[in-house]
């Protein structure tokens, strides 16, 4: 997979994030569509749906295991390049760059995507779950195909 991928996934989740801070207020929302998608800027001190609040070096330590192991398993893919293994570890590996940096230069992750009935996200967050289901079905397809 193209680091490039990569780098565009980051890219639109930080300039996204940036534009989230300086757009809208702190917990206050902007309906999109009314009762259903809103812009919420919210500042995440936890993990998924801010459980373990305020574990910041816990968090970064698992931001930098789930990035080294990405990297790791990317540069060891016998995988041709565009294959969906690779596309699902580059989006984890982008997202888990996106939370990490915000982590490491504000102390919290910033989430703005607000669909009401879901816990406030951001596109790093929207990575890594689409990322982690793509793994999924990608190691069960290669499972089901021996």
């Amino acid at each position: 997979m193209p680091p490039i991928f990569i780098l565009l996934v980051l890219f639109l989740d930080q300039l996204s994030k940036f534009l989230a801070t300086k757009k809208l207020i702190l917990n206050k929302s902007l309906p999109i569509l009314k009762g259903i998608f809103h812009l919420t800027l919210v500042h995440n001190r936890g993990a998924a749906f801010g459980i373990l609040k305020d574990q910041i070096p816990l968090f970064i330590f698992i931001s930098l295991f789930a990035v080294a192991l990405a990297v790791f398993k990317l540069n060891k893919s016998r995988y041709k390049k565009f294959s969906i293994y690779n596309v699902s570890l580059s989006l984890i590996l982008a997202g888990a760059l996106g939370n990490l940096i915000d982590r490491l230069f504000l102390g919290y992750v910033v989430d703005f995507l607000d669909f009401r009935i879901w816990p406030v996200f951001n596109i790093a967050d929207s990575a890594i779950t689409i990322g982690a289901i793509l793994l999924g079905w990608s190691i069960l397809k290669v499972k089901s195909q021996k």
